[in-house]
């Protein structure tokens, strides 16, 4: 199975539509969020052009509306929402992520995981804490260092960087 790690949106549609092609052309079937859509419009694009499963932890910059949002059961539409981080077991892979580097070094450190995917410095970024890789897949909003994300091919656990301005359809 292949999953996009996305992450700092910041309401950048016309960058976030270039991913969700790009994963519509290439078998992704599970999104995985580490927050910073910044807003609901964002949320629902997201939604409204990727027909698989979305898993999204909030950022420091999801505006108030998003945070406050009485989303039922945490979920909206198909996405699932985590306050401050989420787990999931993917395959044989137990999973954990966030929008926030301290957050997410914290869950690995436990142990519990395998792989733990995090944000917020738009840096993309790899590491391994214990038994675990830690992974920033960067930024889809192209703020601060160009604009990217991460594809994790769950089969043998390969994680790609793509570069939004260089994306191949196939």
């Amino acid at each position: 199975m292949k999953i996009a790690i996305i992450s700092d949106i910041h309401n950048n549609l016309a960058n976030l539509k270039k991913v969700l092609d790009y994963c519509g052309s290439n078998g992704i079937e599970k999104i995985i969020c580490c927050g910073d859509l910044a807003s609901l419009e964002t949320l629902n694009f997201l939604n409204d052009n990727f027909g698989g499963e979305i898993f999204y932890a909030f950022g420091n910059m999801d505006n108030d509306f998003l945070r406050n949002h009485p989303f039922e059961n945490e979920t909206y539409k198909r996405t699932k929402i985590f306050r401050n981080f989420g787990e999931a077991k993917i395959g044989e892979s137990r999973i954990a992520f966030t929008h926030f580097p301290e957050v997410a070094r914290k869950l690995g450190a436990t142990g519990k995981y395998d792989f733990v995917f995090y944000g917020h410095t738009h840096k993309p970024w790899e590491e391994n804490v214990r038994d675990c890789k830690m992974l920033n897949p960067g930024n889809v909003a192209g703020e601060i260092y160009p604009a990217t994300f991460a594809v994790w091919e769950t089969e043998n656990n390969k994680v790609e960087l793509a570069k939004i301005n260089q994306l191949i359809y196939e």
